[in-house]
């Protein structure tokens, strides 16, 4: 990108009150070719599993023929209610491309904001009215700009912006002004807070606003472009023991936070840097040893065992998941407080690791490390490099 950021993303909901499933759907994409990030926000008609199916489609439809670069067919292809003569959805796509060039389509979903400087920043919309007869009174609103360091990105549903409708406070809702004042004075109080608390914090506020019976699915989406979190994960010895000056020589360069899994590595750099390490007693996963402590790093577990354990934690993980304290939970926290990733994996096989009596689950290191990268990339929109040593 011209300015070097990162994009932060983060999406909270809040279903109709009774409803078990939300009837809003958000689903993200990276084109990690064309290094752009696509971003969907659909709102399905009604509530609960009807709206939340109708939902899927729409924003499946939209993330596809974005990514394709087929955005100008989405009208003519999602589906209408044949009584109403209206799509069972509304939409919201973002589209950042790599030079930081920002592109938002919304269909009947309320505008999104742009905080710049502690203040909404006005953008220039053009409405384009979709040909043919099946698109009659269909008006899409376009706009594009390019985004800078700092900038916040605040998209919703309808649930947010309508919030206390009827209310003595908020008659006609919450409004979208309303929202943004909320959301640049949470940013000139906290300038780095992060996408995930200025999201959830529009959504509790306009909970607070029905009354904390959401009378409408609630959904908020958050994108903040600033400053790179970076982690280092080292995992693994290198292939010959002439090169474990490189790997400390690696170590050195990096600035951020950096996590050692595996006892041999821990052993390289203990020895190389001269530092002790300090055995931890304390068993918090039963399927795990517990961590152990290097000065300098901000965390050091076992290798092979936690690294699956990590994997599957990632990929299960959701908004809503809640992370324990044992040792691969508190590398996936460190995970995801982060931006890119640096994996330094050393290439020397373990024969331990070949032992069958050991199970399906262990798997050599670099097949479990290249499952992670892609899981990152692909549902938490990390930039992930892997460095073999």
């Amino acid at each position: 990108m011209a300015e070097q950021f990162f994009i932060e993303v983060d999406c909270q909901q809040r279903n109709h009150v009774g409803e078990r499933i939300c009837g809003d759907v958000f689903l993200s994409g990276k084109i990690k070719e064309e290094d752009r990030i696509i971003l969907v926000l659909s709102d399905g008609m009604g509530h609960g599993v009807k709206a939340s199916v109708l939902a899927t489609l729409t924003a499946t439809m939209a993330l596809n023929f974005t990514r394709e670069h087929r955005e100008e067919i989405i009208m003519k292809t999602l589906p209408e209610c044949s009584e109403r003569k209206m799509n069972y959805s509304t939409f919201t796509i973002i589209e950042i491309e790599h030079n930081g060039k920002t592109t938002l389509l919304e269909y009947d979903n309320p505008e999104t904001l742009v905080i710049r400087n502690h203040q909404v920043f006005e953008l220039q919309r053009k409405i384009l009215i979709p040909t043919g007869v099946c698109n009659a009174n269909k008006k899409l609103r376009v706009a594009s700009f390019m985004a800078q360091k700092g900038d916040r990105l605040i998209f919703t549903s309808d649930g947010v912006a309508q919030s206390g409708l009827g209310t003595p406070q908020y008659p006609f809702g919450w409004g979208n002004d309303n929202m943004g004042q909320f959301a640049t004075d949470m940013v000139k109080r906290n300038r780095e807070i992060s996408a995930h608390e200025l999201a959830g914090r529009i959504i509790n506020i306009a909970h607070r606003n029905d009354g904390f019976q959401a009378k409408d699915d609630t959904s908020c989406g958050v994108v903040f472009f600033r400053e790179p979190r970076r982690l280092m994960i080292l995992s693994g010895p290198p292939y010959e023991k002439e090169k474990d000056k490189d790997l400390i020589d690696t170590i050195k360069e990096f600035t951020g936070r950096k996590i050692v899994m595996g006892a041999t590595t821990g052993d390289i750099i203990a020895r190389e840097l001269q530092i002790e390490i300090h055995d931890g007693q304390e068993f918090v996963d039963p399927d795990l040893p517990p961590v152990s402590y290097m000065e300098g790093f901000d965390l050091y577990t076992e290798g092979i065992l936690t690294l699956s354990k990590v994997e599957r934690l990632l990929k299960k993980h959701t908004n809503k998941a809640v992370l324990g304290n044992g040792p691969a939970d508190q590398v996936v926290k460190l995970i995801l407080e982060s931006d890119e990733i640096q994996f330094v994996i050393g290439t020397r096989i373990n024969i331990a690791h070949q032992d069958p009596n050991m199970g399906m689950d262990v798997e050599i290191r670099r097949t479990v490390i290249k499952r992670i990268a892609l899981t990152l990339e692909e549902k938490f929109l990390k930039k992930v490099k892997i460095i073999y040593i």
